[in-house]
C-alpha cells in the first residue's frame, strides 16, 4: 500500500510504501530497501522512505517477560511506553527515561536514544537498555548489549533504525512508591536566570525543565518558568489519594478535528498565550502534587496537537550546547526566531549531564533548547542553517530524531563520532538495505 507519509511534525510528506507485519515473525519476511517506523513520532524524515518501503511495527507489541524482583521487562520493540506504564506503574515501576510524549515506541526511544527532563542525573534512554534483537540485513537475529555485540548495540542506539530493525528491547526500570510527583514551578525573568535556575544545585531536583517564551523580546528575551519535581513518597500524598498511590485518574482527551489555518498562530495569538501561560504557571510555586501523565506528557491530553500548526506543518528545532560557550548562541537563536517572525509558544530548554557512548547520540553536557517553528519553507530554511553553523562551531549538535533539513557538511561537524558508526553499519548493512530520506539526505551511505 503506498500512501503519503510524515513525521510528526507534517513536514516534509512523502509517498511511502507501506508494509505492517502483524506479528514478530513478518519483521523477517522483507528483506527490501527499508526503514522501520513505530509511532511516527519523530518529527522530521527520519522515519520516512519516500518512494520506497517503510515497515510499521506497530503491531510488534508484546510484553514478554516482566522481572518484578529487579525491574526488568523484556518486550518486543512496538509497545509504546503509554501501554508499558499502564501495565508497570500499577505494580511500583516506572521508566528510568521517558521522553515528552508517552505515545513513543520502545524501538523508537532506542533508535533516537532519547532524553527525558533528568538526563542531567540518568542520561538518555540507553542506560537503561540491558539488551536487544537486532533484525540484521542478512536476515539473523543479533543480540547486542552494553558487554556483547557492543560495537553493533552503541551503533544502533541513536542510529535512527540504519543498522537494522530493532526487534526487541530488554529494559531496567526504576522502584516508584506513587504515580505522582512533588513539583514546584519559578517564573524567570530573561534568559540568563533561567538557566541560573537549572544550574543551581539548590533547585536541582531528580527532573528539571524550562518553558521558555518563545514570543519574549528585549531584557525579557528568554524568560519562563523553571519547572522541578521529583517522585512523590506515599507520605508525600493527601489521605484522598493514599489509598490509591499508584492509579491515578483518567484524563480527559481533547481532539484537534481539522488542521487550523495558517493564520491562526498569529503574533498576537502567541504572544497572548505565551502572556497567560507565563502568569499562570509561574505562579504555582509552593510544592504540590501531580500525576505523571500531566508532568511529563502535558500535550499527550490533546489528540493531533500537531494540526495546531495547519497543513503546512512545522520544524521542531532541537540543540545542544555546551555551557561554558553555549549561552550567546542560545540568544542569538531565540532572538533571531522573533525578529524574523519565527515566535514559538512551544520552547523548552533542558541541562543535559555526561554524554553517552551511542555513536550518533544526541546528548552531551549543556543546554538543549527545543522549539517549535510554523510555516517551514526557504526562509526559514536559510535562518536556520546560520544557526546550524553558530552551533556547530561551538561545539553543540542537532537532534536528527528532530530534524528534516540539516546539511550534510554540517552534520559531519556535529557528529565526530560519524567515521566510526559508519564502519559498524557497513559491516552489518553493507548494501544499505536499511536507508531513509534522512540518511539520504545527510550523505550517511557514503561515508565521512
Amino acid at each position: 500500500m503506498k500512501k503519503p507519509l510524515s513525521g510528526w511534525g507534517r513536514y516534509p510528506v512523502q509517498e511511502c510504501e507501506l508494509k505492517r507485519p502483524e506479528r514478530y515473525a513478518g519483521l523477517f519476511e522483507e528483506h527490501a530497501p527499508r526503514i522501520a517506523r513505530g509511532q511516527g513520532r519523530s518529527y522530521g524524515d527520519a522515519a520516512l522512505n519516500g518512494d520506497g518501503l517503510v515497515l510499521l511495527t506497530e503491531r510488534v507489541n508484546r510484553l514478554l517477560k516482566f522481572d518484578s524482583e529487579r525491574g526488568v521487562l523484556h518486550a518486543e520493540s512496538g509497545v509504546t511506553l503509554a501501554e508499558l506504564m499502564r501495565c508497570l506503574v500499577p505494580q511500583g515501576w516506572f521508566p528510568r527515561v521517558t521522553p515528552g510524549t508517552q505515545y513513543a515506541s520502545l524501538g523508537g526511544c532506542v533508535a533516537a536514544d532519547v532524553h527525558g527532563k533528568n538526563h542531567h542525573r540518568e542520561g538518555a534512554f540507553s542506560q537503561g537498555v540491558k539488551e536487544l534483537v537486532l533484525l540484521t540485513a542478512d536476515g539473523k537475529r543479533l543480540r547486542c548489549s552494553p558487554k556483547r555485540n557492543k560495537d553493533a548495540f552503541w551503533a544502533t542506539v541513536g542510529g535512527m533504525g540504519l543498522t537494522g530493525v530493532i526487534g526487541e528491547v530488554v529494559l531496567a526500570m526504576r522502584p516508584i512508591e506513587t504515580a505522582y510527583l512533588v513539583a514546584e514551578y519559578h517564573p524567570t525573568n530573561h534568559l540568563d536566570e533561567t538557566l541560573a535556575y537549572l544550574d543551581d544545585a539548590v533547585f536541582d531536583d531528580e527532573y528539571t525543565v524550562a518553558w521558555i517564551d518563545g514570543m519574549a523580546v528585549g531584557e525579557s528575551l528568554g524568560r519562563g518558568v523553571f519547572m522541578r519535581g521529583h517522585h512523590a513518597a506515599l507520605s508525600d500524598l493527601s489521605a484522598q489519594i493514599r489509598n490509591s498511590p499508584l492509579e491515578i485518574p483518567g484524563r480527559g482527551a481533547h481532539r484537534i478535528p481539522i488542521d487550523l489555518p495558517g493564520w491562526f498562530l498569529n503574533p498576537l495569538f502567541l504572544q497572548t498565550f505565551n502572556a497567560l501561560y507565563y502568569r499562570r504557571q509561574g505562579a504555582r510555586q509552593a510544592p504540590f502534587i501531580i500525576n505523571y501523565a500531566s508532568f511529563f506528557h502535558p500535550l499527550d491530553t490533546i489528540g493531533e496537537w500537531n494540526r495546531l500548526y495547519g497543513r503546512s506543518g512545522f520544524i521542531q528545532y532541537q540543540c545542544v550546547v555546551p555551557s561554558d560557550s553555549g549561552r550567546d548562541v542560545l540568544h542569538a537563536i531565540l532572538e533571531r526566531l522573533v525578529a524574523q517572525g519565527y515566535g514559538s509558544f512551544l520552547a523548552v530548554l533542558k541541562r543535559f549531564g555526561a554524554e553517552g557512548q551511542g555513536m550518533l547520540s544526541f546528548p552531551k553536557p549543556g543546554y538543549t533548547l527545543a522549539v517549535d517553528i510554523p510555516r517551514p519553507g526557504e526562509k526559514l530554511f536559510a535562518l536556520l542553517n546560520e544557526r546550524d553553523r553558530e552551533v556547530a562551531d561551538g561545539g553543540g549538535r542537532v537532534y536528527l530524531a528532530k530534524d528534516a533539513r540539516l546539511q550534510p557538511q554540517v552534520f559531519r561537524k556535529m557528529y565526530p563520532r560519524y567515521a566510526e558508526w559508519h564502519r559498524v553499519k557497513r559491516e552489518l548493512d553493507p548494501e544499505s538495505q536499511f536507508s531513509s530520506t534522512l540518511s539520504r539526505r545527510l550523505l550517511l551511505e557514503e561515508g565521512p
